[in-house]
């Protein structure tokens, strides 16, 4: 049985395979944080994968001490959108060379030291929104571009292509200001600017943040003209441009829902696409094939579909909400049946350890019954009568008379006791029953004197006829309970005792145990 439990505990122990991936991301925003969530949700349809975030809040310096603490604690693989082009590349190196998996994803490196990359075209959706614009305002017109954060890959790619869409149009980027990815820089850049706001007639900010932070601007401007700037005549009105970003996020405050209600013109959708980063490590991983460089797709967003649009994210994410209840329901579940595993398996280590200490008492109690029952075997009752002479054993079959008796006792220089004793216990045994047999009874049995009887029992036994009398009722009684069905009162009754209880306490000195226990 405890063979089976310890089985049962080895195979409760066993650990299944476990990942644990690293996760570094170069800032933390909205964009992020629903890229995140999306690689948790995966999660959920692969057990024994952990997950293990950081964020770099846009410090380079920051990443590289995070992506040097993940490969600390052992990360199986490396995913990390690095915060510049080259300033991070030392840690992830360090970790690809440590035979760590390296994923890069959203943002470039100039290291080739990677196992697979993952981002949209961020050249394509400059390009693609460089054409919108200048579709926007037939083909004429004044730009603002608010930059992302200087050295990034998508911030070079999306400029670029953004501005090659323009070359040969009469659109005019007559603003170009540096910001870093988020609304407060942009509006503080947009507060800053020195140049003519009247003349603009579109922004295009590399993300929906920013193009947002610009519209605050812009919006407070118009508001307080006379004292916000000093290119505004006083009680002048500050015209608002057109907005465009790009990220294009579903939910709410996303851009999606921003074009719809007109607080941006457009935007581009940057896809986040975590369940695909997540699957692409476990392919990794798991040794799968799998492509080393991964384009998302893309699509741009615009008044005439972004209702429709939303309707669709939102529908997603509420199907996303859903499952996620019924994961954690299913985690609930799966949580009170370890429990009730847990406890069901203690159940059964404690009703084995139980089961082993009976087992252990019977066997403590039976091996002092054997001892005991030696010890009656082995008695003066059960002593076996040394050999005789020739014509002792042709008597053998004989009860000792009387005569007999004192013929060995007066002839024989040898000892005469086992003669005596077969006699005296032949006379005890025939009496056993007879709970009025005296001492008296005995001697006269024995054509003894009272006197004579208890000097010569007592020089051969050390006891007195009384004590040997109740030892032979006491070891009659003791068979009678191992070889019989009768009860307690029944045997005391038949070896002589007037009362069970009176017999219960003397079994219990001679023997050590009850007769119950029997």
């Amino acid at each position: 049985m405890l063979a089976g439990m310890g089985l049962m505990l080895a195979s409760c122990s066993e650990k299944k395979p476990h990942y644990i991936i690293g996760v570094s991301q170069c800032s933390e925003d909205i964009w992020r944080n629903w890229q995140n969530s999306e690689m948790k949700m995966e999660t959920n349809f692969h057990e024994g994968v952990e997950l293990r975030f950081a964020s770099a809040l846009d410090n380079s310096e920051r990443q590289i001490q995070q992506i040097d603490s993940l490969v600390d604690i052992g990360i199986d693989l490396l995913i990390v959108a690095p915060n510049q082009l080259s300033s991070v590349n030392p840690a992830i190196d360090r970790a690809y060379d440590k035979g760590i998996p390296v994923i890069v994803f959203e943002r470039k490196t100039d290291s080739q030291k990677y196992t697979a990359f993952v981002s949209a075209d961020n050249y394509e959706m400059g390009h693609q929104m460089g054409e919108y614009v200048v579709s926007r305002l037939n083909g004429k017109g004044k730009v603002m571009e608010i930059l992302g954060l200087k050295g990034s890959s998508p911030a070079v790619e999306r400029h670029n292509g953004f501005t090659d869409a323009l070359k040969n149009t009469d659109v005019e980027i007559v603003a170009t200001i540096q910001g870093d990815w988020t609304e407060p820089t942009a509006y503080q850049a947009v507060k800053d600017y020195q140049g003519d706001l009247q003349a603009i007639d579109l922004v295009f900010g590399h993300n929906d943040r920013s193009a947002i932070g610009a519209r605050k601007a812009f919006m407070e401007l118009n508001s307080t003209p006379s004292s916000t700037s000093s290119l505004l005549t006083p009680h002048s009105s500050l015209h608002t441009p057109l907005f465009c970003g790009i990220d294009g996020l579903p939910g709410e405050d996303g851009g999606i829902q921003q074009v719809r209600d007109s607080l941006l013109d457009a935007t581009y959708i940057y896809p986040t696409r975590g369940d695909q980063l997540l699957q692409l490590a476990l392919d990794i991983l798991d040794g799968k094939p799998y492509e080393k460089e991964t384009l998302l797709t893309s699509a741009l967003v615009t008044r005439d579909n972004a209702k429709v649009l939303l309707l669709e994210s939102d529908e997603v994410m509420r199907q996303a909400q859903n499952l996620d209840k019924l994961q954690q329901q299913a985690s609930n579940y799966l949580h009170q049946l370890a429990t009730q595993r847990t406890i069901t398996l203690l159940a059964l280590i404690l009703i084995a350890l139980l089961v082993l200490a009976m087992v252990l008492f019977w066997l403590y109690h039976r091996s002092k019954i054997s001892a005991q029952h030696e010890r009656v075997v082995n008695n003066l009752w059960n002593m076996e009568v040394p050999e005789q002479s020739e014509q002792s054993q042709s008597q053998a079959d004989d009860r000792p008379t009387d005569e007999q008796v004192s013929e060995a006792e007066s002839n024989s220089n040898d000892s005469p006791e086992p003669l005596f004793i077969v006699r005296f216990k032949d006379v005890v045994e025939a009496r056993l029953a007879d709970s009025d047999v005296s001492v008296d009874d005995l001697a006269a049995a024995m054509n003894l004197s009272r006197v004579q009887l208890y000097r010569k029992v007592k020089a051969i036994s050390g006891s007195s006829p009384n004590e040997l009398l109740r030892t032979a009722r006491l070891n009659r009684a003791y068979q009678l309970l191992l070889t019989t069905d009768k009860n307690i009162s029944e045997v005391a009754y038949e070896v002589g005792f007037t009362a069970p209880s009176y017999f219960t306490k003397c079994f219990k000195d001679e023997f050590g145990i009850s007769p119950s226990d029997l």
